[in-house]
Order: C-alpha cells, then sequence, then structure tokens
C-alpha cells in the first residue's frame, strides 16, 4: 500500500524538457501539416498500444492507488481512449477539410476560407485520478490535428508514468511524442515552456500558477479544472433508478473523479429516507469495503488526511454523519479506504460545503424549491458538472437554460464526459476551453482564415484620391449592408 516515488534520475531535467521541445519544433517546422495518412497511422499506432498494453496499464494503476479493480480502470480509462481513438480515426480527414465561408455580398465577387492548420508542440499536464485517460485523450486530439505533444504525467502515479514513458516510447519518436516524469519541479518547468498550447487539467489553484506561467509566452491554454459538482433532485424523480445512479458516480475511483457529484440539494422531508436509501445501496455494490478488489482505494496518505479533516470539521459543527458499511476502522485506514459517507445537517461553515471533496463524502443540504436550488447554485462558483434528476420536463429545461456549468448529465451522473460529439470543458473557476472529438481538434488547431480577392473586383474605386466616384461605391455599398 506504500506508494513509491520516482527517483531522481527519472525525472526530466530542464536542459532535457529545453532539448525535446527545440526538436519537436525543428520537426515539426519541417512537415508543418502532415497528411492524413500520416495522422491515421499515429493515432492507429496508439490504439494498438494501449491494447496491447491493457492489462499493464491496469496492473500499473492499481498498484499506484493501493487498489483499484482492473473493470474500472477498463471502464473510465481503456474503454473512452479506444472510443476517443476511433472517433477521431473516423471523421478527422473530414474536420480537416479546408471550408468554404460566406463573404459579405459588397465584396463579391471575392471568397473567403477556412483553413485549419496545426499549431504545433502541445504541451499536456495531466492529472493522478485517471492518470491514463487524462493524458491519452488531449494526445488524441494533438495528434489528429497533426500536432507533435509533450506529456507531464503526475508524480502520485510513478508505474503509470514510467509505464505510459516506454509503451509511447516504442511507437514515436521523442520529437513526436515525449513523457516528461518527475515530480513539482519538473511540472513546474514544464509549465512555462513556450509550448504552442498547454492543456492542464487538475485543481483550480493549481490551474491558476500553470496559467500564470503559460501567459508568460502567451501560450493559449485550456484549463480543465474542478470545483464542486451539485446534483439536484426534482420531486418527480424515479428514485429507483436516482439512488444507484448517484451512489456509482460517487462511488467510482472512490468519487476521485472531477465530475463526481460533490453535494445533492433536495426537499428536507425526503432527506433521511434517500440517505438510507444511498447507504443501502452502497452497501449493495460493495458488501465490504475494506479488502474489497471491487472498491479504490484513496491515492495517497495526505489525500486519505484531508478527507478524515472533513469529516471532522463536519461532525464538530453538528452535520450527521452516515458510513456505509461495518468495517473495521483501523483495516480501512490501512488501506486507505473510504466507504461512501452521507453527511447532513451541513452549514455553510463547514469546510465540506466550501472545498471540493474528491472523496466518497455526499453531503445532501435542504432545498424545498426549484427556485431555491438554482439560486443556490448560481451563488457559487461555476461548477464543471451538473446534474438533474426528475420527469418534470418544463423543470429539466428550465434548469438547463438558467444554470451555468461545464457539463450536464440529466437522470445520470458523468456519462456526459465520455461523448465524443460534445465539448467537455468548465466554465470560470472550473475552467477555460473544452475537447474531445472535433472540439479537441480544434481546440489544437489554428482555423486560419483566407480571403481570395477576384481579378474582377471593384476595390479599386476605394483608392485615393477619393472622388465623386468613390462616394457613389461607398453609397452603394451602405445600401447593400
Amino acid at each position: 500500500m506504500v506508494r513509491i516515488d520516482l527517483k531522481e534520475q527519472d525525472s526530466a531535467s530542464g536542459a532535457d524538457l529545453d532539448s525535446v521541445l527545440a526538436k519537436q519544433r525543428t520537426a515539426f517546422n519541417a512537415r508543418p501539416n502532415p497528411p492524413w495518412n500520416e495522422r491515421k497511422a499515429n493515432l492507429q499506432k496508439l490504439s494498438k498500444a494501449i491494447e496491447d498494453h491493457a492489462e499493464e496499464f491496469q496492473k500499473a494503476i492499481s498498484e499506484d492507488f493501493g487498489n483499484r479493480a482492473y473493470e474500472e480502470t477498463t471502464i473510465a480509462e481503456l474503454l473512452v481512449i479506444q472510443g476517443g481513438i476511433g472517433h477521431a480515426i473516423k471523421h478527422t480527414k473530414h474536420w480537416m477539410r479546408t471550408r468554404r465561408a460566406p463573404t459579405a455580398i459588397q465584396y463579391a465577387p471575392a471568397s473567403s476560407r477556412i483553413v485549419p492548420q496545426p499549431l504545433g508542440v502541445i504541451g499536456i499536464i495531466s492529472p493522478w485520478n485517471y492518470p491514463l485517460q487524462l493524458a491519452i485523450m488531449p494526445l488524441i486530439g494533438a495528434l489528429g490535428a497533426g500536432n507533435r505533444a509533450m506529456i507531464k504525467p503526475s508524480e502520485y502515479t510513478p508505474r503509470l508514468s514510467d509505464l505510459m514513458k516506454r509503451v509511447l516510447g516504442t511507437i514515436f519518436s521523442e520529437d513526436e511524442v515525449y513523457v516528461a516524469t518527475g515530480g513539482v519541479k519538473v511540472a513546474s518547468t514544464f509549465s512555462a515552456l513556450a509550448f504552442d498550447h498547454l492543456l492542464f487539467t487538475g485543481s483550480t489553484s493549481v490551474g491558476k500558477i500553470v496559467a500564470a506561467a503559460a501567459a508568460k509566452n502567451l501560450t493559449p491554454c485550456t484549463l480543465e479544472l474542478g470545483g464542486k459538482s451539485p446534483t439536484i433532485i426534482d420531486e418527480s424523480a424515479n428514485m429507483a433508478l436516482t439512488v444507484p445512479r448517484i451512489v456509482n458516480g460517487k462511488t467510482l475511483n472512490a468519487g476521485q473523479t472531477c465530475v463526481a457529484p460533490d453535494y445533492v440539494l433536495m426537499p428536507a422531508a425526503k432527506i433521511d429516507s434517500f440517505s438510507e436509501a444511498l447507504i443501502n445501496k452502497a452497501e449493495e455494490f460493495y458488501p465490504t469495503f475494506a479488502g474489497n478488489d471491487d472498491y479504490t482505494s484513496i491515492i495517497a496518505d495526505s489525500h486519505y488526511a484531508r478527507l478524515q479533516d472533513l469529516l471532522e470539521d463536519a461532525e464538530n459543527k453538528g452535520a450527521r454523519i452516515r458510513v456505509a458499511g461495518d468495517d473495521d476502522k483501523q483495516q480501512l485506514a490501512k488501506e486507505r479506504r473510504v466507504p461512501l459517507t452521507v453527511v447532513t445537517n451541513t452549514t455553510p461553515d463547514m469546510k465540506i460545503m466550501q472545498e471540493e471533496i474528491f472523496g466518497p463524502l455526499l453531503p445532501v443540504v435542504p432545498s424545498e424549491t426549484l427556485d431555491d436550488a438554482m439560486s443556490y447554485v448560481q451563488s457559487k462558483d461555476r461548477p464543471l458538472a451538473l446534474y438533474w434528476f426528475g420527469e418534470d420536463k418544463k423543470k429539466r429545461d428550465r434548469v438547463l437554460n438558467e444554470t451555468i456549468s461545464g457539463g450536464v448529465s440529466i437522470n445520470e451522473t458523468a456519462w456526459h464526459v465520455v461523448q465524443e460529439d460534445i465539448p467537455f470543458g468548465g466554465v470560470g473557476p472550473s475552467g477555460m476551453g473544452a475537447y474531445h472529438g472535433e472540439h479537441g481538434f480544434n481546440a489544437f488547431s489554428h482555423m486560419k482564415g483566407v480571403y481570395l480577392q477576384s481579378r474582377f473586383s471593384q476595390g479599386k474605386a476605394l483608392f485615393p484620391p477619393y472622388t465623386g466616384k468613390t462616394h457613389k461605391m461607398l453609397n452603394l455599398m451602405k445600401k447593400i449592408i
């Protein structure tokens, strides 16, 4: 259960990073717009490598966490990646096309076009909670768009990082794709490199640091952050469907998910019965938590202690704590397992209501009407995800129209993230920019606007010296606009 850290000699140095960036930029400049067959070949190589090393990835991730079910890694990482690659292979050739664009009639017979071009070298800083998926999904977009890429994975998952470095190193040269392993110092140096685009996934606090470092180079950023994603339960909700879907969304990866339900809003009279139903369903999913190969451990001692501190603070301030299962507390602590824990009687001064939880602790907050719920949500930072459960379509549409969040799942949690035809991204404190599918291709491309003048252009009528003919042309243009 002890997490091993990367050895100092395994870490990339600043000189290493500068050298690789220079190599990638030189290689890109030599081939600044690779054809579709090369991009397709890269995506196919990536898909085969992920498939061939699937069991190794599952094992490495489980060991880094202390335990994570191979099935969970398959569901939340491997299938998502292969779905993303398949979608990119099917559609990228179309996304690459030069697109016709309308030209204002007063400038006829000229024409306009939009030409997608690769940006160059893409930097990717990925987190520990889904360490393979959140490194590879941006890479899919970067390669499909014709770029080179450098990846900095988390130091919390050293086995996975080393394995990913080795696997990608066998199918790509350093001037195509490079993985930089190491700790916080490496990450800091990495974020300050002059990339053509930088994608960061992690906490809001670290995202601010990354954005500030990138700004010194005017490097554009996509920031996939987090926050407190609310769940609104309407009185019309089918609770037989709602309860298991919320429990699954909150216990997947032991709640260590940026889009996990952070808290629930519902009428006070239903909170006790709902809380008991959550506990019962969690115990059905996981008859035990300690020693259960299906249930994920908390990534590190510091994160386990943070969750315990949130619970202690809430309990000291009057919260009621319900814990699923009856496992031995010492054994749970030894394995860094935290069962689903429902927290009621919350107050705004509790840390659990102020900080992103990132674990299987679920506050349930009284909210009597939809107006109350939306007012509560809108008074907080804009979240990465929002969930609504109910059958009343008018209320559903009102929630969709009047709340702002990165994304939404209706009568479900989290699954909007893996839909390749819709964007995944945050808004405000939960992030900026989006990727996945065509949105990822666009994020890592420059959409160059091109204006093609006709030999029959009347633009010369606007050349100086300005005469009566000039004014006639201007008056004609005013009428056309």
